[in-house]
């Protein structure tokens, strides 16, 4: 696999040993993703639509999708039947994820190091560009993004969705470890919003705390106090402010008096 990464507005390629940019932010670890998720049960479909489809219907559809490329991120179809090409992921991480030696920008804001390992929230927005294959699994391409960050993380701690339209709603739905994202891609064409992949945590109905070193529960924690700490000062802020107006309006009303 080949990668690039992208912000929304940018591109850019991380084999030109480009910039990974990372940093702290307020986000609650609750805070419940966008979309409308599903459960989904697509993989014999996949299986099954994989099988039926011969070499020249396979051909036959990477030139429809060439053809439909407004970008040079176009697929080709090899000798051996099998075919490459790209597919963009969305990083929408809601906790830091750890990175070995400190993988983050120097002056970048990060939590307290632990034994050569730092946490980081990844920017929301990311785009990472992959150049895989059709026989690249769901699973390979979680281990793959985490390897390229130096992500210290459980790879099963994430898992990759796909977001698609339907009749004017927008879901979410999960896809098993042994989906093949590239033909998914293929199917549904180039348009990110006919179809586009997201990496987030995974989604049990409850946060897998257990999945989680004790560094990284340590963070959390640091970083649970902090937000509670601005948390409170907002309050006190406000009430400081509400008690202001209440005394200005006795003294005037007194003042009247």
């Amino acid at each position: 696999m080949t990668w690039t990464s992208t912000m929304s507005s940018g591109y850019s390629s991380l084999e030109e040993d480009s910039e990974e940019f990372f940093f702290t932010a307020r986000t609650s670890f609750f805070k419940k993703p966008s979309g409308k998720p599903t459960n989904c049960k697509d993989v014999e479909k996949e299986k099954e639509l994989r099988a039926h489809l011969s070499r020249e219907e396979i051909s036959h559809k990477v030139e429809l999708y060439n053809a439909a490329v407004r970008d040079h991120l176009k697929m080709t179809l090899n000798p051996s039947g099998l075919y490459t090409g790209f597919i963009k992921v969305q990083l929408e991480l809601l906790r830091p994820i750890t990175v070995r030696g400190g993988g983050g920008p120097a002056g970048s804001p990060r939590t307290h190091p632990v034994s050569g390992e730092e946490a980081f929230f990844m920017p929301r927005g990311t785009v990472n560009t992959l150049h895989i294959s059709s026989s690249n699994t769901v699973r390979q391409v979680i281990e793959a993004l985490l390897h390229k960050f130096t992500v210290a993380d459980n790879p099963a701690k994430f898992a990759l969705f796909k977001r698609y339209r339907r009749e004017d709603q927008v879901y979410v739905c999960k896809l098993a470890e042994e989906e093949h994202p590239l033909f998914l891609r293929l199917v549904a064409g180039p348009n990110t919003d006919t179809l586009s992949f997201v990496l987030r945590e995974q989604q049990t109905g409850e946060v897998m705390w257990d999945a989680f070193s004790i560094p990284e529960l340590q963070n959390f924690l640091r970083i649970l106090h902090k937000e509670e700490d601005d948390q409170v000062q907002v309050l006190t802020r406000r009430y400081a402010n509400y008690r202001e107006k209440l005394e200005e309006a006795l003294r005037a009303v007194g003042n009247h008096g």
